[in-house]
């Protein structure tokens, strides 16, 4: 049995079930295009595929990003690492991988593909599609993701391709446009169903002006998909959803809603490594059982030992910061350069929930959202018996005794990290 399927059982028979599911999202060449497989500084064990670069023309450093061969030895060491439960790509890469090289056959991994890419997603180079209003848009059909090619043959069980697909919806607060969004869903809804094809739902927020203030968009997204799902039954219901992150209150009240609505998040941009391990985290405690990461996997500078961090934070064997010093430690050990020193990689930094990762727009959030103390609560105290642990700090600290991240300052942030890296490494 596929990962996915026994953790989605879970969940389904004990809403208190710890099963959480990671999806590495490789599906940004329906986005980004060319540089969709991102920059070359880490590449798997196989090594380089040398481009047919004109020298005359190009260097290599004058474009630095991986081919395709490069990225699809990537997906094939992280499915063969084992511990992601989904693999998203395109249909086209799902064709490739799964439909002709069987990949997924002896992998725990599930094989999954982007099922429309509305027109929010369409980051090019130098284009401007993803600054209006989303459009419903579908490049694939369901019988290509299941067995590439038009029409599959309906007694060929299980399909060569993907059973699962991801379909992505924006609403932006705007009548018409919202209801073409909602139409285009019906229809892939109902085509879904009589192909028998799982599917999971992204709600990416509003890629344009809204008018609803920031601390009201998680209201705004949680009502729309309530009422979206209120008219479809169980035959046609997304297996997860997939959303932004917009604090502890938002994703809690979505996610106790109906037990029978499993809740993910999705990553953003790539952000600093401290972003990606403390939005997972926090994301779990609240409420989500889903994160799907693209960018923030794609970008790591070992995309293994990426996986690996977060695996252990939702196992509950790592806090974040522990994975970050941790992650730091394999790439020290390796003798692979970070993007950023272990400083400024255990910081918090406002992200982008948009696709393309243009500047943020009036009622677009971060994805780090500060955990509210409650009317009327207290602030924590700091406490005046330092454990072992603290003793020799300046940073806040709770009434336990323990390290207050969420009112620490940069410069407390830099001492405590000071002091760790002392325990740790000596």
């Amino acid at each position: 049995m596929k990962t996915l399927d026994r953790k989605l059982a879970a969940l389904k028979s004990d809403p208190n079930s710890k099963a959480f599911v990671i999806a590495d999202a490789k599906d940004a060449d329906m986005a980004f295009g060319v540089r969709a497989p991102g920059p070359r500084h880490y590449l798997s064990s196989v090594g380089e595929r040398v481009a047919r670069f004109s020298p005359e023309i190009w260097t290599r450093d004058e474009f630095n990003y991986r081919n395709l061969p490069e990225f699809l030895d990537i997906i094939r060491e992280i499915v063969g690492q084992g511990l992601v439960d989904i693999m998203l790509m395109s249909a086209y890469v799902n064709e490739q991988l799964a439909i002709k090289e069987g990949l997924f056959a002896h992998h725990a991994v599930t094989p999954a593909a982007r099922a429309n890419d509305a027109t929010d997603i369409w980051a090019i180079r130098h284009g401007c599609y993803s600054q209006e209003p989303s459009q419903p848009f579908r490049s694939a059909s369901i019988d290509h993701i299941q067995c590439g090619q038009a029409a599959c043959d309906p007694s060929q069980e299980p399909v060569p391709g993907a059973d699962l697909g991801l379909y992505s919806m924006t609403f932006v607060n705007e009548l018409e446009h919202d209801k073409r969004s909602l139409e285009a869903f019906a229809t892939f809804r109902q085509e879904s169903e009589r192909k028998r094809f799982r599917y999971f739902l992204e709600v990416f927020d509003p890629n344009v002006e809204t008018g609803i203030p920031p601390e009201k968009l998680g209201e705004f997204i949680n009502d729309n998909i309530i009422r979206s799902l209120a008219g479809v039954t169980d035959a046609g219901r997304p297996l997860f959803l997939k959303i932004a992150y917009h604090g502890p209150q938002a994703m809690e009240e979505l996610a106790q809603y109906d037990p029978n609505v499993i809740v993910g998040i999705l990553g953003g941009s790539a952000g600093t490594t401290y972003d990606a391990f403390r939005l997972i985290h926090d994301a779990q405690k609240y409420g989500a059982r889903v994160a799907l990461f693209g960018r923030k996997i794609n970008n790591a500078e070992h995309q293994l030992a990426f996986i690996e961090m977060l695996r252990l934070i939702t196992d509950g064997r790592l806090d974040p910061l522990e994975a970050v010093h941790a992650y730091h430690g394999v790439l020290q050990e390796k003798k692979i350069p970070a993007n950023r020193s272990l400083e400024e990689d255990t910081q918090l930094t406002d992200q982008v929930m948009s696709y393309d990762g243009g500047a943020p727009r009036r009622g677009r959030p971060i994805a780090s959202v500060p955990i509210p103390q409650g009317r009327g609560a207290a602030p924590p105290k700091e406490s005046s018996h330092p454990t072992s642990e603290t003793r020799e700090q300046s940073w806040p600290v709770t009434e336990e005794g323990k390290p207050d991240f969420s009112r620490m300052t940069a410069e407390h942030r830099r001492d405590y990290d000071r002091q760790r890296l002392k325990r740790t490494f000596g």
